[in-house]
């Protein structure tokens, strides 16, 4: 019997990209044909421009393509989280849908799971057509996470990768709102290992990078996955003090011994500064953690399903606006 692999691409604005998505997805299956089947679980992730009715044609002409259209743009982790709770395969691809992303690869992802390994992942040595801001601000990034963290990410590792099922669905049954999927698959386990490639540039189309928003994201992945933060500043304001202290010692000495040379209105205003400075930056810190936090307790979903092609009926359904690890928690709870 033939086992089954579930692609999971989430598709925000990608109406020039979905077509050739699908002809170099249909010649990856019929190299594979022999031993899987395939689904493909495209997540329209609240496109302005005519991707619902690229794939809504699309899952006319192949119906191994599903279409999962969401209420509004739930950001990339939301619409991989929402493909994932919908796939059933032996395994699930997740993968960009603006084919950077190359789906030859998928064959070496299969043929590493055969292997054993349970969570394959890509590894980019190559971004032709990224800015040196872009590469400086990530090789920072990776950097930064992986000192902090206690599950380290792999340097460039990509979203796109093969997860089992046993994976992907102890990733489901994670119910954290902030997430940072890379850090999520290092904190889950299982057997994993890395597969370079080179990202390509965009098929079609415009990038969705921006500046901010990727900072912000950067920011909360931190601090999701660290409390490293918050373990530093104890420690800041011991130094800060113990500082503070050896300055007003030296000036009593100087004083005592050679007199007052100034009034110390300088000192004392840099002092001040200083202190209240490093006080409002640890506030920022707890505040960031207390939003965080907030979120979390108000146990909204990390996404909202307006309809979908493909997925049972209950996918058409009011009751699926609530995504279905919450439906599984609020059962058991009954």
């Amino acid at each position: 019997m033939k086992r089954l692999i579930s692609i999971v691409t989430p598709c925000y604005n990608e109406g020039e990209n979905v077509d050739e998505l699908q002809r170099r997805l249909g010649l990856v299956f019929d190299e594979l044909s022999e031993g899987y089947d395939f689904e493909v679980i495209a997540v329209e992730n609240g496109s302005a421009d005519d991707t619902p009715e690229k794939l809504a044609a699309i899952r006319r002409r192949d119906p191994r393509w599903k279409v999962l259209q969401l209420s509004r743009n739930w950001g990339m982790d939301g619409a991989l989280t929402a493909g994932l709770t919908y796939a059933r395969g032996d395994a699930a691809v997740v993968m960009a849908s603006d084919l950077q992303d190359p789906p030859e690869l998928i064959p070496h992802f299969v043929a590493k799971w055969e292997d054993g390994f349970e969570n394959v992942y890509g590894v980019v040595t190559r971004r032709p057509d990224e800015s040196l801001f872009r590469r400086t601000a990530a090789n920072a990034f990776y950097r930064i996470i992986n000192y902090l963290s206690e599950t380290p990410v792999p340097r460039n590792a990509s979203d796109f990768r093969l997860v089992d099922r046993k994976a992907y669905e102890a990733f489901n049954a994670l119910g954290e709102r902030n997430r940072m999927m890379r850090a999520m698959w290092g904190f889950i386990g299982f057997r994993s290992c890395g597969v370079e490639f080179e990202r390509a540039p965009r098929h079609a189309g415009s990038s969705k990078y921006r500046v901010w928003p990727i900072f912000d994201f950067a920011l909360r992945a931190i601090l999701s996955y660290s409390f490293m933060p918050l373990k530093v500043i104890p420690f800041i304001g011991l130094a800060s003090a113990g500082l503070s202290f050896l300055m007003l010692l030296g000036f009593v000495i100087r004083a005592l011994f050679w007199g007052v040379p100034f009034d110390g209105f300088g000192t004392i205003t840099s002092l001040v500064l200083m202190l209240f400075g490093l006080l409002f930056l640890f506030l920022g810190v707890v505040s960031e953690y207390i939003g965080m936090i907030y979120t979390e307790t108000r146990h909204r979903p990390s996404y909202i399903v307006r309809s979908s092609l493909g997925l049972g009926d209950e996918a058409a359904s009011g009751e699926a606006l609530v995504p279905r690890n919450i439906r599984s928690k609020r059962a058991r709870s009954a």
